[in-house]
C-alpha cells in the first residue's frame, strides 16, 4: 500500500473541518434557491428600469454560501454577471463607489468565480478583467486579500 493514498487527516483528532470555519447558512437549500430566483427577478426588473446600481445592490445582498447550495450559487453568479455585462464601462467607477466595503468584497468574489469557470455561459473575460481593474483601483488591494482569506465562498 502506498503511503500517498492514505488520508492522514482521517487519523488526526485535531483536524479542522470546513464546517467548523464558519456558521452554515441557516436556510434550507430549497429556500436558498427560491430566494436566489426571487433576487434574479428583482435584478432583471431593476435592469429593465436602467437602475444598474440598484440591480447590483440586490444581486450582492445575502449571497448563498455553504454546502448543498451549488445551484443557487451558480444562479447568483449568472445574475451578477448579467449586471456586469449590461453596464457601460464609463458607469463602472460610479457604480463601484456606491457599494459598501462588504458589497465590494462580495463582487470581487463573484469576479474571481467567473474568471475561474472557463467557457462558462456568457462570461466575457474582458468584462470581468475590466471590473476587476476598476474595483481594485477603488477598493484597494485589501479587497483582494479579504476575498482570498474569507472562507465563505460564493
Amino acid at each position: 500500500m502506498s503511503f500517498r493514498k492514505i488520508d492522514v487527516d482521517a487519523y488526526d483528532e485535531d483536524v479542522l473541518q470546513e464546517t467548523e470555519l464558519y456558521d452554515p447558512d441557516p436556510r434550507d437549500p430549497a429556500q436558498v434557491l427560491g430566494d436566489t430566483k426571487q433576487k434574479q427577478l428583482a435584478v432583471r426588473s431593476a435592469l429593465n428600469k436602467g437602475d444598474i446600481t440598484g440591480a447590483l445592490n440586490v444581486a450582492l445582498d445575502g449571497p448563498p454560501y455553504g454546502p448543498n447550495v451549488e445551484e443557487a450559487k451558480n444562479l447568483a453568479l449568472q445574475t451578477v454577471v448579467s449586471v456586469l455585462n449590461s453596464t457601460k464601462s464609463t458607469d463602472v467607477p460610479t457604480v463601484l463607489r456606491s457599494l459598501s466595503q462588504d458589497e465590494q468584497d462580495t463582487l470581487m468574489k463573484y469576479i474571481y468565480k467567473g474568471m475561474g469557470m472557463p467557457g462558462w455561459g456568457d462570461v466575457s473575460g474582458s468584462v470581468l478583467l475590466g471590473w476587476h481593474e476598476k474595483l481594485t483601483e477603488i477598493a484597494g488591494t485589501g479587497c483582494i486579500v479579504r476575498v482570498m482569506t474569507d472562507r465563505k465562498t460564493v
